[in-house]
């Protein structure tokens, strides 16, 4: 059996580039030691000559954040034909957009945080302050904002005083024209990886995640030894059953493919809340799935080998 040549899209040009290159290199090595051919491609202008001139039987897209993951490399994927692992780039574009996966959950019957999304606009011509004000009064304290799109954390603030909100919502603003005000839920967090086998899309053990800052941060994400993790997480056994059935609804209800991660947080009164999907989800040494993986008894190299020839046969 000839087994397939496989590029490994990462890097890029989003604020996650760094994250994204760290992925791609512990997923090369981990597809390498599978015995596949791997060659590591950052995804930058030369990219479509590449596809067209040493077309690889597969790409696996590990960028985070920007093009890879709101649906853009994935369109130029499928206007070239050529298979790749990870969601079609309408299911991207659904998981990137952080009030549309919400909404999509919270109508087919899920818990999630209540919220609201407005843009920077909103705020300059209404009024930055009273615009504040009604947030406040409509969510309450205390609330969480994050930009509507994007991942790593990058921009999440937790505010705790309505005069911390001015500053958030700059810092927010940052990394988006939008932001999710989000109310703050304190409880366990878990992410919960979904892989699609033969039998279709299951939940691996989800992993607990305990910053020591108390929040999930890019900085506690990608920094060993700011957060400790609990794979798999320490929940009843009825609570973990309902953390792994909300992340393949989520799998399923946003049109997800192959591998995905789900964020949620479980209240104190054991309510299973979902806070948000991830379609291209980290691999790096402090990222969860990995963790899930590991603690299913499987390796990363297998997984992705097998998702691997997942894709090939969809194109043949």
């Amino acid at each position: 059996m000839v087994l397939p040549t496989v590029a490994v899209l990462a890097g890029g040009l989003s604020h996650e580039r760094d994250v994204s290159l760290r992925s791609g290199r512990r997923l090369s090595a981990a597809l390498r030691a599978q015995e596949l051919t791997v060659e590591e491609w950052d995804v930058d202008a030369s990219l479509l000559e590449r596809l067209r001139t040493q077309r690889p039987d597969a790409a696996v897209v590990a960028l985070h954040g920007g093009e890879g993951e709101n649906g853009s490399v994935q369109t130029i994927l499928e206007m070239l034909k050529v298979p790749y692992v990870g969601t079609s780039s309408q299911g991207c574009r659904r998981a990137w957009d952080k009030p549309t996966a919400k909404a999509l959950l919270a109508q087919a019957g899920f818990a999630t945080p209540a919220w609201v999304a407005l843009p920077h606009a909103t705020f300059r011509e209404l009024g930055a302050q009273g615009v504040l004000d009604a947030i406040v009064d409509h969510l309450g304290l205390p609330l969480i904002l994050k930009p509507d799109q994007g991942g790593s954390a990058l921009g999440t603030q937790v505010v705790r005083e309505a005069s911390e909100l001015p500053a958030a919502m700059v810092a927010c603003f940052a990394y988006g024209d939008t932001v999710l005000a989000e109310r703050f839920v304190d409880g366990i967090e878990v992410a919960v990886t979904v892989v699609e086998r033969d039998g279709g899309p299951r939940a691996l053990p989800a992993v607990e995640v305990v910053p020591e800052s108390g929040v999930y941060d890019y900085t506690s994400r990608y920094t060993a030894g700011l957060t400790d993790f609990f794979a798999p997480a320490r929940l009843p056994a009825e609570t973990a059953q309902r953390v792994g059935e909300l992340a393949v609804a989520a799998h399923r209800l946003i049109g997800l493919r192959d591998i995905s991660r789900t964020d949620a947080i479980v209240a104190p009164d054991g309510t299973v809340q979902f806070l948000e999907v991830n379609s291209s989800p980290g691999l790096t040494e402090t990222s969860t799935v990995p963790m899930a993986i590991e603690s299913s008894g499987t390796t990363l190299g297998e997984v992705f080998a097998d998702l691997v020839m997942r894709a090939v046969s969809r194109s043949a």
